[in-house]
């Protein structure tokens, strides 16, 4: 045999192999996925057989009167350099929460002189916003900007009303006119309330901007039911979320004061679990105004260039799946839904190189073809075995594919169901340049390297209609 035939052994090697390997990783995550899509299902279907009743986190909003006493709510918001967005955020924010018991925190720092001014100027005219400006330059973490809205919150309520929950939202947040009446009304029963988050798609970006919008309406449709329906923690979102005043308070005292661990990248994430684990109950409220209405949910734009998606899924990736397995570790021992549910939050970097591989086995399988071809040999074929794993594998991604664009349909309609699908691919690429971003960044960390608020430029709606 030549070196040209050696060669050609070894490009057949190389090709069969990173197949088999990809195959096999598909099917475990395919598997995986259904699994969770079962569970989803039967919940859909017990939801559709029994009318929803209040405390079920569903049905409309009728089904959730207004207290005769509405709790009193802490809104906070940490804002890093966002002077471009945080004013028509307050505006908004105060005019559609309306006469409601409610006041608005926001954190500074000291050296953003341009978002202090932008809250100054809201805050001189509305004394429900409350400018709370950190002792130190910024940026820090957004827990640590958190846990400064915390304590000024408990320097006020020393001798004034206290709140019932506080209310997380971020500068760019388009919040709901409805989300307080439900917080309200569920808080009776859960110590967290998790409304959906839908992003807003910019449609000079479609394609980037468009997969957040894909990937939360399966997140917030299905994962978080799932999670709630098997009993598993439930992940806050960082906005869009109520908790109990009492329970945050606990997780206060047990990190010795401050309720948001300020060396976190995902506080949210963490939080979510750390309240689960102390027995608060969580409740995911997919509610809507009236029949074939719109959720009540919150609404933001998301990165619309690959650059700085990629930045926002590396802290994603940095807090989930690899600092947050160090600082979480696994859950009680028998607790097997918890278990399996931490497990799918981390398995990003491993399912990144499946892919990874899977490409390569792509590239190779057709040079291999085009090698066979130019030199005149037989092509090799398939296994039995192989096939049947391939085509297994085919009907779990055009299953995962019709999941993906009924869910996308739903919250945004047909055509940006169909959207769906090229975005698939799109959300690969950013994954995979964000996983390379991801290990390196964690590996800095383990080195020592400072923590900081790696934020990304945001965007407020000027389009958005102020009144309720």
């Amino acid at each position: 045999m030549g070196v040209g035939g050696i060669v050609l052994v070894a490009l057949d090697v190389a090709a069969r192999e990173t197949m088999l390997f990809a195959a096999i990783g598909f099917l475990i995550g395919g598997l995986d996925d259904l699994a969770v899509d079962l569970v989803f299902l039967t919940v859909w279907a017990r939801r559709r057989l029994s009318p929803a009743s209040i405390g079920d986190g569903d049905g409309t909003l009728a089904e959730y009167p207004v207290r005769a006493i509405p709790r009193r709510f802490a809104v906070f918001v940490p804002a890093w350099d966002e002077a471009a967005v945080i004013g028509a955020m307050l505006r908004t924010t105060l005019a559609r929460f309306g006469a409601a018991d409610y006041r608005i925190y926001v954190g500074a720092y000291p050296n953003d002189r341009a978002t202090i001014d932008a809250v100054a100027a809201i805050a001189e005219q509305d004394a429900r916003v409350r400018l709370v400006i950190g002792g130190v330059a910024g940026p820090t973490t957004k827990a640590d900007c958190l846990n400064t809205l915390w304590h000024a919150l408990q320097r006020d309520e020393a001798d004034g009303p206290r709140a019932a929950a506080i209310v997380l939202h971020d500068a760019e947040d388009v919040v709901d006119a409805h989300e307080l009446r439900i917080y309200d009304a569920l808080l009776d029963r859960y110590a967290v309330v998790q409304l959906p988050v839908l992003p807003l798609i910019d449609r000079r970006a479609r394609l980037v901007s468009g997969h957040y919008a894909d990937e939360f309406s399966e997140a917030h449709t299905k994962n978080l039911v799932v999670r709630q329906a098997l009993g598993a923690g439930l992940p806050l979102a960082g906005v869009g979320c109520a908790i109990a005043c009492d329970a945050l308070a606990a997780v206060a005292v047990a990190r010795g004061g401050d309720p948001f661990d300020g060396g976190s990248l995902t506080e949210d994430y963490e939080l979510g679990l750390m309240l689960s684990q102390r027995g608060a109950t969580g409740v995911v409220a997919r509610i809507r105004e009236g029949a074939g209405t719109p959720l009540v949910a919150v609404r933001a734009y998301f990165p619309a260039t690959l650059e700085t998606a990629v930045r926002q899924k590396t802290r994603w990736m940095i807090g989930i799946a690899l600092a947050g397995w160090d600082r979480l570790g696994w859950g009680r021992v028998r607790h097997w839904s918890e278990h399996w549910m931490r497990m799918r939050d981390r398995r990003a970097p491993l399912a990144m190189l499946v892919l990874g591989v899977a490409y390569v086995a792509l590239l190779g399988w057709g040079a291999s073809n085009l090698a066979h071809w130019l030199a005149g040999t037989p092509i090799p074929h398939v296994g039995p075995a192989t096939a049947l794993l391939l085509r297994v594998n085919a009907a779990v991604l055009l299953w995962r594919i019709v999941a993906r664009v009924a869910f996308t349909t739903r919250d945004y309609g047909w055509r940006e169901g169909l959207w769906s699908l090229p975005r698939m691919l799109v959300g690969n690429l950013i994954a995979l340049l964000a996983v390379r971003r991801a290990l390196w960044r964690y590996a800095a960390m383990l080195r020592g390297a400072h923590i900081r608020w790696d934020k990304t430029a945001h965007v407020f709606p000027d389009d958005v209609a102020i009144e309720p």
